[in-house]
């Protein structure tokens, strides 16, 4: 997900439309230490993969806009062929709207916090996503019912640069923006920087909000001397690991797990609806290199499928981690993960 018009329809749902409960069957390798749970949640949930920890926050989830607006290249037929386990969680039959998440996935690993996106914050000028504009939410709320407060954080990961995954990098104060995790190292790709950055206009000065963006949430960390670039891969632990997928964005990334025989890749917008995984080869509306978006997702789901990783991606509702299967040249979902609420 990322900027669009169409958000606008979803403006109303801000806290109304909380997220639907986690589909009650578990997924891969580890899922099994999942407590199921079903009905509306906090905002909050949790699981166990090996010695990590993985907390679910959830910024906002409901309606975005059309599906096939969102995922421009799928067919109708797609989305009604597979309505009977799409809906009510990926998509509306009767509207036609895809139904996504804004979250942030809170892992504890080897004795350190570590959080993958920090979604859209609050307050930011994004003329260009009325929904996104002026947002308030109670994430920092959320983030503490969890049991994370701000200065315990030792890292922050942005999966690529766009307003949905970097917004609470930062928090604002009389003058300007500082950064919200005060302790944390932040680990930016380093071509999403340069891309989105002064180097290069902004993106080129295509759309206002990247600079906004920019200047809120990303140049208040480099100026605080948080921020670490990164290229191809970057290890953070013995468990996580974040490797280059770019297409989406040009630095855009994903983070693998791997603790004991439990495997997880945290995709961030290589896949924004289930639909991709039957149709690897549709890229979102929002992705910048189509051809090198539709390769990165093949690769992924390549190795999810073979090496029974959770598919985690930024932005699916409902139970929101999933298994990915091959069935012949093709892929299927598996099972979904199921959480306990935290």
């Amino acid at each position: 997900m990322n900027d669009t018009n169409d958000m606008n329809e979803a403006g109303e749902a801000n806290e109304a439309k909380e997220a639907r409960g986690a589909v009650a069957t578990v997924g891969t390798a580890g899922a099994n230490k999942v407590n199921a749970a079903g009905g509306t949640f906090s905002g909050v949930q949790r699981f166990a993969l090996g010695d990590v920890e993985v907390t679910r926050v959830v910024e906002w989830q409901g309606p975005i806009a059309p599906a096939r607006d969102i995922v421009p290249e799928s067919t109708a037929q797609v989305w009604w062929d597979n309505r009977d386990w799409l809906a009510p969680d990926h998509w509306e039959p009767d509207s036609g709207r895809l139904v996504g998440a804004v979250q942030t996935w809170v892992l504890r690993s080897g004795g350190r916090t570590v959080l993958v996106d920090t979604g859209v914050g609050n307050g930011r000028e994004r003329p260009g996503a009325p929904l996104f504009h002026q947002w308030q939410t109670d994430f920092l709320g959320r983030l503490a019912r969890a049991g994370v407060r701000p200065e315990d954080v030792d890292v922050v990961v942005n999966t690529h640069l766009h307003a949905d995954h970097v917004g609470w990098n930062t928090v604002g104060v009389v003058g300007g923006w500082v950064p919200a995790f005060p302790h944390a190292q932040y680990l930016v790709p380093a071509a999403d920087n340069f891309h989105f950055g002064p180097d290069n206009g902004y993106g080129k000065g295509l759309r206002e909000d990247d600079r906004l963006i920019y200047e809120d949430s990303i140049a208040p960390v480099h100026q605080a001397g948080q921020v670490l670039l990164w290229d191809g891969s970057h290890r953070i632990d013995e468990h996580l690991t974040l490797e280059s997928a770019p297409g989406h964005t040009p630095g855009s990334s994903v983070l693998r797990l791997a603790s004991g025989t439990d495997r997880a890749v945290f995709v961030g917008d290589v896949l924004h609806s289930p639909v991709q995984i039957l149709e690897p080869s549709c890229n979102s509306c929002f992705c910048l290199d189509a051809e090198q978006a539709a390769a990165s997702r093949l690769r992924i789901l390549e190795r999810a499928a073979d090496e029974r990783e959770l598919v985690i991606p930024a932005h699916f509702s409902g139970a929101g981690a999933v298994e990915v299967r091959r069935e012949g040249t093709r892929f299927t979902t598996g099972r979904w993960a199921a959480y306990g609420e935290a």
